[in-house]
């Protein structure tokens, strides 16, 4: 049988009516290409830092904007700094290794960007060229989990982060469709992914303790692993807390500071849930933090009568992320469905393309859930 051909027609821009037209996301789409490094890098903001989980999120970004050859530039990147035992390092600095450190989180992150390039593209062969170095990260990955189901941060640090790990969750089940796909499977990812979703829907107390970040609230809900009533309950929970009406969500509560990232993240987990309508208001509110270029602030601080503001009512950092870009499009893309148009990779943060949940595929031995986690252990 012959590989599938990849993709040669343009696959349309993806829009939400009211809020951001299709020529829209391009130019937001071009403001992380205009800062991507010749070696394929995409730093957090031109001449700072790199990280994959960012440089993969904002590749994502750019393949949905139609900056085919770009994405596939950063993919392409991401083998060559990959260290010996697959981990992802912490820093790149200008095409440098600045902190070989290998980050679980950031390990594991090329299986969605990879799915997400099958999904938009349908090229085999790309597929295939990268799925050794996914393969590499997400063994990395799996060899650090605890004994209560949680990711270690890194060899050195055994503590297990629960945004990181919740992030993991989508990323294992990214790695075995590609495992799928390629012929090559790996059950021990989906052994891993069954403990990995107990301990973050049953016992997320024994993660280090980052409450302050709304990440931490929010991400069991968009990695995929606590859905359905337990996911809104979730979300209910600490809305107040962190979503700021009119502005955003903030991204820690010690600051009036809300941030377009953890927004359009927010809006990504709420139509997980099905609240496409909070999904879309979420996008549409944080839209005061677009630039004329199309590019993105990467926060906004607010007049907070309780917090001492030395600078309020301020873009902060003064800086143009591409992460949040790529968020920002990605959401358009998912949000797309209900209320414009959306490309072939729209359900990535959805799930809907990925393997069956894992707490599903441990009920096939009959026991209930809260017991699925002992059964893949045993």
């Amino acid at each position: 049988m012959t590989a599938r051909r990849p993709v040669t027609m343009p696959v349309p821009l993806p829009f939400v009516d009211g809020v951001l037209s299709a020529d829209d996301v391009r130019a937001t789409a071009r403001s992380i290409a205009r800062q991507q490094e010749p070696c394929g890098a995409i730093p957090w903001v031109a001449g700072q830092h790199a990280d994959v989980w960012n440089h993969v999120e904002a590749a994502m970004g750019l393949l949905v904007g139609g900056f085919v050859e770009e994405a596939e530039a950063a993919y392409l990147w991401v083998p060559t700094v990959q260290n010996v035992d697959g981990s992802a390092p912490m820093r790149i600095v200008a095409g440098e290794i600045v902190d070989p450190l290998g980050e679980t989180n950031m390990s594991a992150y090329l299986a969605v960007g990879l799915w997400h390039h099958w999904l938009m593209r349908r090229d085999r062969a790309f597929v295939e060229r990268l799925w050794p170095s996914v393969r590499a990260g997400l063994d990395f990955v799996v060899g650090l989990q605890q004994a209560f189901g949680g990711i270690a941060w890194t060899r050195r640090d055994s503590f297990c982060l629960l945004t990181g790990s919740s992030s993991i969750y989508q990323s294992l089940r990214a790695g075995v469709a590609l495992a799928e796909l390629v012929d090559d499977p790996q059950p021990e990812w989906e052994l891993a992914g069954g403990r990995l979703g107990h301990a973050l829907r049953e016992h997320r107390d024994e993660f280090a303790d980052k409450s302050s970040y709304s990440m931490d609230w929010y991400y069991p809900v968009l990695g995929g692993a606590v859905t359905g009533a337990a996911g809104r309950k979730l979300i209910e929970s600490q809305w107040s807390h962190f979503v700021v009406p009119g502005l955003g969500a903030r991204c820690v509560d010690t600051n009036p500071w809300v941030t377009g990232a953890e927004t359009c993240e927010l809006a990504l987990a709420l139509d997980n849930l099905g609240d496409h309508r909070g999904g879309f208001e979420l996008l549409r509110t944080m839209q005061h933090l677009r630039a004329e270029d199309g590019g993105y602030w990467t926060g906004w601080v607010y007049e907070d009568p309780t917090y001492p503001n030395d600078n309020p009512n301020a873009f902060w950092p003064e800086e143009h992320s591409t992460f949040t870009a790529a968020a920002v499009i990605l959401a358009v893309d998912a949000l797309g469905e209900r209320y414009g148009a959306a490309t072939p990779g729209s359900g990535i943060m959805r799930g809907t393309s990925l393997a069956a949940p894992f707490q599903e595929l441990a009920l096939e031995c009959g026991c209930p859930t809260d017991d699925a986690a002992s059964v893949l252990t045993d």
